[in-house]
């Protein structure tokens, strides 16, 4: 990533004052970016098997979206850059100690860099009673660190695979490490609370949840008023009422999501319906991963939505899921000005950018319309 001057970065302990305005820009008008890569559905992923995705409808009178309000000529963006899931599990581990040199080469042109740290960061604690557990050492922690990483979410279905020791032992290592962690935390406003920074003047506020939960965890791993856990999607109200918050005052919202089915290489209906929630409510832009592979992107609501990142530093195991990149997007006051995706192939667990120019899009592609670019698969979104 970008060194930037005058970044602040707050956790969810350590949240940023911020001044309270009247604020916000309309939202998006300009034609945004055609679908990214999702490809054929594969098999053989050594990930999770496919959890139950409730599907919840829209209300039929949506509220209308926050008032925003910025300067026509007010041109400043921030660069932000999106990576899928990372477990250092299986063949991933020999990552551990390098630094992570593919990735920090990806990642080096963005102000913000994000990735999905699907795994617990604990040597302590039971396993959770499922096919697939993962933990990895806090050297993982820094090994993002030195590879560009400003902030990771742990809102997914393997954040608490060994328990809420692990999860005592995950926010410890991240706040040793220095690097934020979202989406989890001592109780439920601690894990719902975004992560804030400014950047360049403009004020960005970061949230994180997850929509996959096993059933047995989606009331034990849930954080409460006091007791610990992760942020969960399953009822978004909490959500959706920290995103208009977030709204009134930060210049750029965004969400980064665990949703979707597995091997799908389309958006389910719930992905869709919560991403137009989330965009009602405010977000910018919205992101997310779980269905280990690519899913594609566009807008929704006058929100940048990309839909599944895929992999990131993964053992993966069939073309499908081998397939994975960066998306790299330039937001501000007035939304998102341009994405980019820089596709990558993992090799040895780690990603390794293809010798392709990052591919830039300019045809926009409406919610609800099937994506019409052949490499999308004909999604609607």
């Amino acid at each position: 990533m970008s060194t930037t001057t005058g970044r602040v970065g707050s956790g969810p302990g350590e949240r940023r004052p911020q001044p309270a305005r009247g604020r916000r820009r309309a939202k998006l008008t300009l034609p945004l970016v055609g679908a990214l890569v999702a490809i054929g559905v594969g098999i053989g992923v050594g990930g999770t098997t496919p959890e139950a995705q409730g599907e919840r409808p829209l209300p039929a009178t949506a509220p209308p979206p926050p008032t925003r309000s910025a300067p026509a000529d007010d041109d400043r963006t921030i660069t932000l850059a999106f990576g899928g899931d990372v477990h250092f599990e299986g063949v991933s581990r020999a990552a551990l100690g390098t630094g992570l040199p593919t990735v920090r080469r990806m990642l080096a042109k963005a102000d913000v860099a994000m990735v999905n740290l699907e795994t617990a960061i604990t040597t302590r604690g039971t396993p959770a009673p499922k096919q697939f557990v993962f933990r990895a050492p806090a050297r993982a922690l820094t090994d993002l660190t030195k590879a560009g990483v400003d902030v990771v979410t742990l809102a997914n279905n393997h954040g608490m695979d060994f328990g809420r020791t692990g999860l005592d032992d995950t926010l410890r290592a991240a706040a040793a490490a220095r690097l934020p962690l979202i989406g989890a935390g001592p109780d439920a406003d601690a894990a719902f609370a975004p992560w804030t920074t400014t950047v360049r003047g403009l004020d960005l506020a970061v949230f994180a949840a997850t929509d996959v939960l096993d059933s047995f965890a989606q009331t034990t791993w849930v954080a409460g008023r006091s007791t610990s856990g992760l942020a969960s999607a399953k009822d978004p109200s909490r959500l959706l009422a920290a995103v208009r918050a977030a709204n009134r005052t930060a210049d750029v919202v965004v969400v980064y999501l665990h949703w979707g089915q597995e091997m799908s290489t389309c958006p389910s209906e719930r992905q869709r319906s919560l991403a137009r929630e989330l965009a009602v409510a405010g977000a910018d832009l919205v992101v997310g991963s779980h269905a280990h592979v690519l899913q594609p992107g566009g807008r929704v609501a006058g929100a940048y939505v990309h839909y599944g990142l895929g992999n990131f530093v993964f053992y993966a195991r069939t073309p499908q899921t081998r397939r994975t990149g960066v998306l790299t997007v330039d937001v501000g006051a007035r939304g998102v000005r341009d994405v980019r995706w820089t596709p990558a192939t993992i090799r040895s667990g780690v990603p390794v950018a293809d010798r392709v120019a990052p591919a830039a899009f300019d045809d926009a592609v409406e919610e609800g319309t099937p994506a019409t670019d052949g490499r999308a698969g004909g999604c609607r979104l």
